[in-house]
């Protein structure tokens, strides 16, 4: 049974900095692709990134890095904005994505149960 856990959310002010960690288990996931989304409050849940490919509205300031020994995933954010607050959740496709999919959320398999991020002004 594979199962993702984020961890590291929180409450920051603007311009500040968080790492968000996903560790998973049940499965190694060396040759899986492992993204990361947000949900706002009354909004859908929106693509943030996978590997070195970013959202518009995070490019530059968020980057994304494994641990394939730790089967940990990691999303490093930084220059916060109050516009990044939301859920975080990291998500799992087993074996490789196609390009043209990634930022979709029925490509996943797996999905962690998410962690708040706030982000103060």
């Amino acid at each position: 049974q594979v199962q993702l856990v984020e961890s590291g959310g929180g409450l920051v002010q603007a311009g500040g900095s968080l790492r968000l960690s996903c560790e998973a288990s049940g499965r190694t996931f060396t040759r899986d692709a492992l993204a990361w989304f947000r949900q706002a409050p009354g909004k859908e849940r929106e693509f943030v990134g996978i590997g070195t490919y970013f959202a518009d509205s995070v490019k530059g300031r968020f980057t994304i890095s494994r641990d394939n020994a730790k089967n940990t995933l990691y999303l490093q954010m930084d220059s916060l904005k109050p516009e990044d607050t939301a859920v975080y959740y990291c998500a799992l496709k087993i074996g490789s994505i196609n390009a043209g999919v990634m930022k979709q959320t029925s490509s996943y398999d797996y999905w962690g149960p998410g962690t708040q991020v706030t982000v103060s002004t």
